[in-house]
């Protein structure tokens, strides 16, 4: 079965730094685009980061500078290093897998709670 395992979430400080990983399995993970979303309570799902299957890597303008993005295909992961915390960076973060041009994928973790807090 595609599995996707998000960890490294939890408190942190504003200005302090988290790096999530996601763990992957049931699909060739090589292959896949593989994406960062977050959801903060009563906001819409939004994308943080993307990598694609040779490990070019996308963001937001606004994600741009703080985060980034990066996988192990020999680990099938992909991680998500944040730096320079802000409160408004709290959210439950999502792993994502697809190959949108093919029609494959749409896969999700169960996501990991990131909390920014003095």
């Amino acid at each position: 079965q595609v599995q996707l395992v998000e960890s490294g979430g939890g408190l942190v400080q504003p200005g302090g730094s988290l790096r999530l990983s996601c763990t992957a399995s049931g699909f060739t993970f090589s292959r896949y685009v593989m994406s960062w979303y977050r959801q903060a309570p009563g906001k819409e799902r939004e994308l943080v980061a993307v990598t694609s299957a040779g490990g070019s890597t996308n963001y937001p303008d606004s994600m741009k500078g703080r985060f980034t993005i990066s996988r192990d295909n020999a680990k099938n992961t992909v991680y998500l290093q944040m730096n320079s915390l802000k409160p408004e960076d709290t959210a439950v973060y999502y792993c994502h897998a697809a190959i949108p041009a093919r029609g494959f994928g749409d896969y999700w973790g169960q996501g990991t709670q990131v909390t920014v807090s003095s």
